[in-house]
């Protein structure tokens, strides 16, 4: 399982370099929300309480998770397509494991969020934002977004295999990520929502990677919130996971 899963993800690697656009495109939308809403909201550092000197660093961690949202939650399309095609079907019949269809997808994709999280980190600290790049830093932010990008690409593809449809798995990609991120302290602190949406943020996996990615890049280190993120989001990526593995492995028998 393990060699079958790294040569397929290999083989979406391939198909990745040879069309960087795509992965270029989806770091659009999150570059426009880091400058346009830095600058829009930046007088909320002024507002009594704010947690940070400049809005826009508080608001890079909701960037990033931007771009988990809008780089894995549409993994389950080209799965989809790809199932409708027949592709498949005759890699189901290549004597390979089964799980290593969906293991290979969706490690690609945590993998790709990755690099583009690099570089809107990159171009953060560039930009002038003082946040941390020290490696262990780096390293621990790039892990936060891995498992919450394996998370949603689980999710979007184990989507995909139950409805085996494009157009409700795309109107529910949409219904799924805002939610999320408005429901999570990403744009705003939690203690400036109302009593009802903070409810709704303690149960919300994006609250615990935002806060966790937050205590990681704008120091001091809050260990507890670090150690809580990464238990949350780590437990939610696994879940996901094998959800999808055995929703595939339950089609196709």
């Amino acid at each position: 399982m393990i060699a079958d899963t790294w040569y397929l993800f290999l083989k979406y690697v391939r198909i990745s370099i040879r069309a960087p656009l795509w992965t270029l495109f989806n770091l659009i939308q999150p570059l426009i929300w880091l400058v346009i809403f830095g600058q829009l909201f930046s007088r909320f550092a002024q507002v009594p309480d704010f947690p940070t000197g400049s809005y826009t660093e508080f608001f890079i961690p909701g960037v990033l998770i931007m771009t988990v949202l809008f780089g894995s939650s549409w993994s389950g399309i080209s799965l989809l397509r790809e199932i409708n095609s027949g592709t498949v079907d005759k890699m189901l019949v290549a004597p390979i494991a089964r799980s290593s269809i969906v293991l290979s997808r969706v490690f690609h994709a945590a993998i790709q969020v990755v690099v583009q999280t690099l570089i809107i980190m990159t171009v953060a600290r560039i930009m002038g934002n003082h946040i941390s790049m020290r490696p262990d830093s780096v390293l621990l932010s790039l892990l936060i977004i891995f498992l919450l990008g394996l998370a949603f690409a689980s999710v979007s593809n184990g989507l995909a295999i139950a409805l085996q449809r494009e157009e409700p798995l795309v109107v529910l990609g949409n219904m799924m990520t805002m939610p999320l991120l408005f429901f999570s302290s990403a744009m705003v602190p939690k203690t400036f929502m109302p009593a009802w949406m903070q409810m709704l943020a303690n149960i919300n996996p994006i609250e615990y990677a935002v806060v966790a990615l937050r205590t990681v890049l704008l120091p001091p280190l809050d260990t507890s919130s670090l150690l809580l993120g990464l238990v949350v989001v780590a437990g939610f990526a696994f879940a996901m996971l094998y959800w999808s593995v055995t929703a595939f492995a339950a089609l196709r028998d």
